[in-house]
């Protein structure tokens, strides 16, 4: 083999750097081993050189494929995409490379996809939320794949959860409304099946509800999917008689977004004849007009945290089963005191 084509090495990168082969490896296999600026001192020669690492001798070398698997749902998810970069972000950081899947809330498609990236070698695993294939751990236990779910804080859960208290965010929301008077109040979630998120926030928003005596009847509670076209159809459903709501509580922004504009299409005044409430604070609930009341979800930090919580499992430090972080009430211009 000519000097033109031969491949380049370790020994290549180390000689370039300067130091030995051993720790070049260490470099590679556990960055925060080696001072930033050795590190960076490798990471130049590995630039220059071309070189890239043998997955599948790191892997025979350290047991270890530095692969981290991810499902959620769908990808179809503003949220979902910003916690994953995120996610991406800290892991690339860490020299893990990030492998995903999607389940579209169905636990056999979920079991499936666990066991195709078990199948390719990843070191752990995150999932959504905590309603799971009673199988997926049980595989996951017997491989000692190490998980974390993610979006949820359940301190009475063995499994590691990282997120937000969304039972007590259902409950935030509900008393900013009913704190304006609103007592006749509607419910447009996202689809409750297999998503514990959905149905903690629902249950959240019905037990303040049930506390204030506005509880509201099976038809101003309503699901959808994460669209616009279905939540407009929800707000035809909730404005088509006089008897309507004086407040909605939207699942999600998404659905917020698709249930306002259609009622202001419709031609209802908001927030004069009926306010609007949503989760999670998207970019686009500051610049609609008008402007969406909100719970303000740490998206970054919760799958940053998730990520966190994997790599120190990994390397068998210390970490905290449970992390809640905080949400926070943000109030703009589409809720107002109910009308009298």
């Amino acid at each position: 083999m000519s000097e033109q084509t031969r491949q380049v090495g370790i020994r290549d990168v180390a000689r370039a750097a300067q130091v030995s082969t051993a720790t070049v490896s260490r470099a590679l296999n556990s960055p925060s081993s080696v001072s930033a600026r050795l590190r960076d001192r490798i990471d130049a020669a590995i630039r220059d050189l071309g070189y890239i690492p043998d997955a599948s001798a790191r892997a025979l070398s350290s047991r270890r494929t530095r692969t981290v698997g991810a499902i959620v749902p769908t990808v179809d998810n503003a949220m979902f995409a910003r916690g994953l970069q995120a996610l991406q972000s800290y892991l690339s950081g860490q020299g893990y490379l990030l492998l995903l899947a999607t389940n579209e809330y169905d636990l056999d498609v979920e079991l499936e996809q666990a066991r195709n990236l078990v199948s390719r070698g990843i070191d752990g695993l995150i999932l959504r939320g905590d309603a799971r294939h009673p199988d997926l751990r049980r595989m996951l236990k017997t491989q000692s794949i190490p998980f974390v779910n993610v979006g949820v804080y359940d301190p009475t859960k063995p499994y590691p959860s990282v997120g937000v208290d969304n039972f007590a965010a259902g409950q935030r929301i509900t008393r900013h409304l009913t704190d304006l008077g609103h007592r006749h109040v509607a419910i447009v979630s996202a689809i409750q099946r297999n998503n514990d998120r959905a149905q903690a926030r629902t249950q959240g928003v019905l037990s303040v509800l049930q506390e204030v005596g506005a509880e509201p009847p099976e038809a101003w509670r309503l699901q959808v999917n994460y669209n616009l076209d279905e939540a407009k159809q929800a707000a035809r459903v909730l404005f088509a008689s006089d008897d309507r709501p004086t407040a909605v509580i939207c699942g999600n922004d998404v659905i917020a977004y698709g249930v306002m504009m259609e009622a202001i299409r419709m031609g209802l005044d908001v927030p004069t004849e009926v306010s609007f409430a949503g989760f999670d604070d998207l970019d686009w609930s500051h610049h609609l007009s008008p402007s969406l009341t909100t719970i303000h979800m740490p998206t970054d930090e919760i799958w940053a945290q998730a990520g966190q919580w994997l790599v120190s499992s990994l390397d068998r430090k210390p970490a905290i089963l449970h992390r809640e972080l905080d949400f926070s009430l943000v109030v703009r211009d589409s809720t107002a005191p109910a009308r009298r």
